[in-house]
């Protein structure tokens, strides 16, 4: 099966149903609750249940070695953040194939570094690029194409270029977020993406759902969104960058009492996690919380009017 149509039951009005819900694929409707698509969709729940049963009869699991695994990952990039510092926290800069959560306070440095990002994957790949473009999803209104230029200049990259290499889009909700990335597939294949940035990824979600009663329902609709991302690294060999904002946690009495958005959901799904922390002056403090396979530790760095330097 190609086209949601192909399901049996599923007229021309159900797909448009379906498509208008973010029902977009058979994989997405294998994928979901039928529970889920009823409430969305308005749709009859037995009919939901039958859709989804022929979706997950068409998906094939892949089962591939471990020798396969090694070769798939022998074509990661890695994308410098401008810091040698920086880069040596995370093993060696932004890797594809993964999944990257800088969360701090305000100030602390994490929309600077999605900026930088945004202009060093455009470097070849013998100065710390990919030769790439960006899709750069602003939640807050930050990205400023000003600062842009700035970090283009410095790294001597004509600033046009780099601007018209950045496609930006400005979600005005949590729905328009969650939608806006489920149909990122033509450009990441047509564009020569190879990074996304989000910032924030909660900032919608928290402000959309208010209170412990739609808690469930929020921490569903981030799973997954946050899926859909690490579909996309490891489908089409790109990194995803995404901010977090960040909450005192009341229960910690003693040291740093500052925990992310989103709890276990983003906790599980980020591949790596990193703590930014404002110091003296321009300097910034980066702890690599979470890791599959590094030590936690933190270093200094910079963030100058050039960028993200040592």
């Amino acid at each position: 099966m190609k086209d949601l149509e192909d399901l049996k039951g599923v007229g021309p009005a159900t797909a448009q149903k379906l498509r208008e819900a973010g029902y977009v694929s058979i994989e997405m409707i294998a994928s979901s609750s039928p529970y889920e698509i009823a409430e969305t969709t308005g749709l009859p729940i037995e009919l939901c249940k039958n859709i989804v049963e022929q979706a997950k009869e068409e998906i094939r699991i892949d089962v591939i070695s471990g020798y396969e695994m090694y070769k798939i990952r022998q074509k990661i990039g890695k994308i410098t953040t401008g810091s040698k510092k920086l880069d040596e926290l995370l093993g060696g800069g932004i890797e594809t194939q993964a999944v990257y959560e800088f969360y701090g306070k305000f100030s602390s440095g994490k929309s600077q570094i999605g900026f930088q990002l945004s202009v060093n994957v455009q470097l070849p790949e013998d100065k710390g690029g990919l030769n790439g473009g960006v899709v750069f999803i602003d939640t807050e209104s930050t990205f400023r194409p000003d600062r842009i230029v700035e970090m283009a200049k410095h790294q001597n990259l004509d600033p046009e270029e780099v601007l018209k290499n950045i496609y930006v889009i400005k979600p005005q909700n949590s729905e328009e977020q969650i939608i806006a990335v489920e149909k990122l597939d033509y450009l990441l294949k047509d564009k020569n993406i190879k990074l996304i940035v989000i910032d924030s990824l909660t900032s919608h979600f928290r402000a959309d759902f208010i209170g412990r009663g739609s808690l469930s329902d929020r921490q569903q609709k981030l799973n997954k969104h946050i899926h859909n991302l690490q579909r996309y690294a490891e489908k089409y060999n790109i990194a995803v960058y995404f901010t977090n904002q960040v909450m005192e946690n009341p229960g910690i009495m003693y040291g740093d009492a500052t925990i992310p958005i989103g709890g276990n959901v983003l906790a599980h799904a980020a591949t790596y996690r990193v703590y930014l922390r404002k110091s003296k002056d321009e300097k910034r403090i980066a702890r690599l919380v979470d890791s599959p396979n590094l030590p936690e530790r933190e270093v200094i760095f910079r963030i100058t009017s050039q960028g993200v330097s040592d």
